[in-house]
């Protein structure tokens, strides 16, 4: 890469660091109503940043929930135009008492920088701006025309930045999008990810008796909501892994035998990934699939939470009347969100127990992505990311979802480079969330490095791949 570019992050290095804990000092928890003022105070210190960094048609963008932020750089004539995104809602940090040190506090341990959103994804995303700090510093312009569209519901599915994108396809015109919201397969391993899967995620309310009714008087005769809705979860999933709704393998594609490949040539230790990564006595799943074909390239049936009936101290007989489970799909892509739900409504309408009345509800969906590694700015992309980690980058698909991927690739028909710097034992979404801090200068130097070695050549635009 430039020496002008790594000259300039090396000398300020304690600055980019000392910003980076002020931004994850704002808890901008964007599910919880009363750290609304807080994202929105997130959405003004990225705006405010941008602009330090040399970018201009800055906007704080009003919603009816969370504001997105807009940017922009366009005096690259004849150049591609590269559209960065990034989120700076986090997720809550309960429970709070296994935090050893407040989640909104940073706090430096080992190389690692401790708080909630430090990987995810706000020592990420602010990667991108320092990067455009770099090179404006460094050069007076950008390599490259950059457009910059971040937002603060990511973490709530992302709803806002969705319609905006829909609605504004001009205006986000560009070449490629680059997202930094993912990780490196194992540290120092520069990692390219190129599919992700999809994402349904519904409540199913089970009703039984009218009311809670006293389990000595009623009990045997009176059907309970809680057990019924067990029962019919029960149903939903075999104990191999396997789903049993009608239908939901009916589009799965498998990965190619040159992907599967692939990933047979990665470091993995089925032993040491269960241990340290997991932390459970056993794998489960479908044990015909590998761990990644399983984690990659297969849906899956989770329930993340149960409420219903009495949970208190004590002692209280009831059947309960009503409970409700949040659960997930994960799609893998050619999967078809409508058509799933619609096979989930289905079968929930015809396996919910005698007495019990099931409705389902949807709170997000959307589709599974790949992207053809051969586009040439992923081209790019890898041999900018090999050249400041000095090893091959390596392709890989993730499990999870980044529904904005898809909103990219509908409405603005571009692919989006998936250039992540979290490692996989960040603990995203858990107490001690951490970001190694090597990684986020080192992405700093390779969000800058891409940006130069992009605006060598000029581009034309290829429709993404999707399978």
């Amino acid at each position: 890469m430039s020496q002008i570019i790594d000259r300039y992050v090396r000398a300020n290095e304690a600055r980019f660091l000392s910003e980076l804990k002020d931004f994850l000092r704002i808890p901008s928890v964007s599910t919880l109503l009363e750290h609304n003022s807080d994202t929105r105070r997130a959405a003004e210190f990225a705006a405010d940043q941008l602009q330090k960094a040399g970018m201009e048609s800055i906007e704080v963008i009003p919603t009816e929930r969370h504001p997105l932020v807009y940017a922009d750089w366009l005096h690259a004539p004849g150049k591609p135009t590269v559209l960065c995104y990034g989120h700076f809602d986090v997720q809550p940090p309960d429970p709070l008492e296994l935090w050893e040190t407040p989640p909104f506090e940073p706090a430096e341990r080992n190389g690692d920088l401790y708080a909630r959103g430090a990987a995810d994804d706000k020592g990420q995303m602010y990667s991108h701006v320092k990067a455009l700090e770099a090179l404006q510093a460094s050069y007076g312009k950008l390599p490259v025309n950059v457009k910059v569209l971040l937002e603060g519901e990511e973490e709530v599915g992302g709803i806002s930045v969705a319609e905006y994108v829909s609605r504004n396809p001009q205006k986000l015109n560009a070449d490629v999008a680059l997202v930094s919201d993912t990780e490196m397969y194992m540290e120092g391993l520069p990692t390219l990810n190129i599919g992700l899967r999809g994402l349904v995620y519904i409540e199913i309310e089970a009703r039984g008796p009218a009311r809670d009714l006293h389990s000595g008087l009623y009990g045997g005769a009176a059907p309970n909501a809680v057990f019924g809705l067990i029962e019919l979860l029960a149903k939903a999933k075999d104990a191999s892994g396997h789903i049993q709704i009608p239908g939901i393998y009916d589009d799965v594609e498998p990965p190619s035998p040159a992907e599967k490949a692939s990933w047979s040539e990665l470091p993995f230790d089925e032993k040491d990934y269960r241990e340290k990564e997991v932390g459970s006595s056993e794998l489960t799943g479908e044990k015909a699939y590998s761990v990644f074909e399983r984690t990659w390239a297969r849906p899956t049936f989770e329930v993340h939470g149960i409420a219903g009936g009495f949970t208190g101290t004590g002692a209280k007989t009831v059947i309960p009347a009503r409970a409700v489970a949040k659960v997930s799909i994960r799609l893998v892509p050619n999967q078809n969100p409508d058509k799933v739900v619609a096979a989930v409504r289905k079968f929930v309408q015809q396996n919910s127990p005698a007495g019990i009345q099931s409705e389902v509800r949807v709170l997000s969906s959307g589709p599974g992505l790949m992207v053809n590694p051969d586009h040439p700015a992923i081209r790019v992309a890898a041999r900018a990311f090999s050249d400041i980690f000095g090893r091959p980058t390596v392709f890989t698909r993730s499990g999870g979802s980044i529904p904005i991927v898809g909103d990219f690739a509908t409405h603005l028909k571009i692919p989006t480079i998936l250039m992540g710097f979290g490692l996989p034992d960040d603990g995203l979404h858990s107490p001690n969330e951490k970001y190694k801090i090597r990684n986020y200068f080192d992405g700093i130097r390779t969000i800058a490095h891409f940006l130069e070695e992009y605006g060598k050549e000029e581009y034309g635009k290829e429709e993404p791949h999707s399978s």
